[in-house]
């Protein structure tokens, strides 16, 4: 029997799929008014790819997905393959999966020591951008474990350190560096910047120290100053029992560098002469005065004249004259108090034994002598004359 030439046999074959599309169109292409957005389902053709995959939205690419993530691949075959994915999403600045895919990669526990360095190394780029700079430190020093002369994993972990104000590690670092490329740009930058910052925080850190011994000493010195005039001081916290109180007092050392809350503090002048931040209070109205810095040797009276030389806008009935006026202090533990008299010098009041101050700042109370409210204000409460 005669064979038919191969040729012809073809082209017969042709002739016949052509017929059939004459009779039975092609369903599978695209539809001409939605073709764009069908291309993009075509993984070839995808700009982007999406962030789910959906096996049945995109059954093409799910299925290829499948094949790259084949866990009957080799560990190798698959940490890089994750690898190549972290450094596609590292490239479109997406560090958050870029991390995700590097620490996949690092899970497959691959026997390949360089690209486990690389997978370390890379996450740490990505966890750097992400500002998670602990963690980038973290992974160069897993990556320099296992290859400790990584010149990448060093320069990252130079960095790390500087953002983390370790400038002494991060000049170590830098000096590790370039003792494998004495001539690597970013290492000797990096050094000359860090070095910078690690001096002037050393020197900072000498200010500190200095200032901080040179308050210790002025505060031992105010502390002194206080107990020579038999001033006696009580904290907040202090209480009838023996080692609060103790405890109280060591703290109003340490806050003697400290402003009042009211912005002053206690000082001493060059002759040592101390001046107290000192509240007056007026119960009849709710208000105060603060007097940032009264010297010890000047007068109840003088301050009052001062104060007082206009009238206060709360005083409406014009009676806060100092000539009305009585100054107290009380003694919170009796319940009692005690009239200064005005020509007294803060000092003198100061070292009465029944004046105890408290927070370092010294407090009295003023009212109008003559007023109602002074008559209702002492009235059951015993009153002591300071002679």
């Amino acid at each position: 029997m005669e064979q038919p030439e191969p040729e012809a046999a073809s082209d017969d074959a042709m002739d016949a799929f052509l017929e059939k599309f004459q009779s039975q169109p092609y369903r599978g292409g695209f539809h001409e008014d939605r073709w764009e957005e069908e291309l993009e389902k075509v993984p070839l053709f995808m700009k982007k790819a999406p962030s789910e995959i959906d096996p049945k939205e995109n059954p093409d690419l799910a299925c290829l997905q499948s094949i790259i993530f084949d866990d009957e691949r080799s560990p190798e075959e698959q940490a890089k393959t994750y690898k190549d994915e972290g450094n596609d999403y590292f490239k479109d600045k997406d560090y958050e999966k870029a991390v995700i895919s590097y620490t996949e990669g690092l899970k497959k526990k691959c026997s390949d020591p360089d690209l486990n360095v690389v997978l370390y190394t890379n996450r740490a780029a990505a966890q750097y951008y992400l500002g998670n700079f602990r963690s980038a430190l973290n992974d160069v020093t897993a990556a320099r474990k296992l290859k400790p002369c990584h010149l990448k994993a060093i320069v990252r972990g130079a960095l790390c350190h500087l953002e983390l104000k370790n400038f002494a590690e991060a000049v170590n670092w830098c000096d590790e560096g370039l003792q494998i490329d004495a001539k690597e740009k970013k290492l000797l930058e990096m050094r000359v910047k860090a070095d910078k910052l690690k001096r002037t925080e050393q020197r900072d850190i000498r200010k500190a120290k200095l200032k901080k011994k040179k308050e210790q000493n002025q505060n031992e010195a105010l502390l002194q100053a206080i107990k020579a005039r038999n001033i006696r001081l009580v904290s907040e916290a202090a209480s009838e029992d023996e080692d609060s109180a103790s405890e109280g007092l060591s703290e109003l050392l340490d806050g003697l560098s400290f402003e009042n809350p009211y912005g002053a503090r206690l000082s001493v002048d060059d002759q040592g002469r101390l001046s107290w931040p000192v509240l007056f209070l007026y119960p009849e109205y709710a208000q105060s005065d603060f007097i940032s810095a009264f010297h010890e040797d000047s007068r109840f009276i003088d301050h009052v004249m001062v104060m007082f030389g206009e009238t206060p806008s709360w005083d409406l009935e014009h009676k806060y004259c100092p000539d009305n006026l009585e100054v107290y202090f009380e003694d919170e533990d009796r319940a009692e108090l005690y009239r200064v008299p005005p020509k007294s010098t803060l000092l003198q009041v100061l070292q009465h034994p029944r004046y105890f101050v408290k927070a370092l700042t010294p407090a009295f109370l003023v009212c109008v002598g003559s007023s109602p409210f002074c008559r209702n204000y002492l009235r059951g409460r015993k009153v002591h004359q300071i002679k």
